[in-house]
């Protein structure tokens, strides 16, 4: 989007937000990449070659379960039950040494006046391991929210609700930000204001061949255009 953000119809008449809730991998990590090569590297040795496509539209913001699934669907492969603990295992290690924040988020986190939390398809031992990494896990604490804490997962919006009924919010007063359709569906599911966040590295450069669901806000390339658009939610903003 080239540093610009758009506007759409949010459908909300514009509630005021009491809740922000980010997804964790895309949009407070540059995970997405890592995430796509050692999912290849470890594919390839049961002879399945995906692209970035097809990452993108099978598992960028699903549990893992739709990687066995999707194994078995198209490629006609059943992959092991230990493949999960072996994926994970190489991924934290390159989290290790590979991982960083989205450039700018840190400050946004840190300059919030309302609430805020992280609710993730991810594993929990990935998520803290991840957002240790890379000096984030201190501002959420006890704020981590994951799909084993619910019934379903993306696209069901059963865990921005679980993680507005915590907070003790409405639905339609919190905010979503999201990169991932599936996230992108949960959340308008839940009744929210949903933000689709494109400034991971794993997004194409041009955005023009994604079809965004009806109900998403806002789109934004940068964590800088936060506060333009929302500067009462910053503390001690400038009047």
């Amino acid at each position: 989007m080239n540093n610009q953000y758009s506007m759409y119809d949010s459908g909300h008449g514009g509630q005021p937000v009491e809740l922000v809730i980010f997804d964790c991998d895309g949009v407070l990590i540059d995970s997405e990449v890592i995430s796509l090569s050692v999912i290849r590297e470890m594919l390839q040795a049961f002879g399945i070659d995906i692209d970035e496509g097809y990452f993108t539209r099978e598992f960028l913001g699903r549990s893992f379960s739709r990687v066995k699934d999707a194994a078995k669907r198209d490629f006609n492969v059943v992959l092991p039950d230990t493949f999960e603990h072996q994926y994970l295992q190489l991924l934290l290690s390159r989290f290790d040494t590979h991982l960083q924040p989205l450039e700018g988020i840190e400050s946004i986190i840190s300059e919030l006046n309302i609430p805020y939390c992280v609710a993730t398809s991810s594993h929990r031992e990935r998520t803290n391991r991840a957002l240790n990494a890379t000096g984030l896990l201190t501002y959420f604490k006890d704020a981590i929210f994951t799909a084993s804490q619910v019934q379903n997962g993306k696209p069901a919006p059963d865990l921005f609700l679980f993680a507005a009924e915590q907070h003790g919010v409405e639905p339609k007063n919190c905010l979503v930000i999201e990169d991932s359709l599936s996230g992108l569906r949960a959340g308008i599911a839940a009744g929210m204001q949903v933000w689709h966040f494109q400034g991971g590295s794993h997004m194409p450069t041009s955005m023009s061949n994604i079809v965004l669901p009806s109900g998403v806000s806002r789109v934004i390339s940068h964590w800088s255009q936060f506060f333009t658009v929302h500067p009462e939610l910053r503390i001690n903003q400038i009047s």
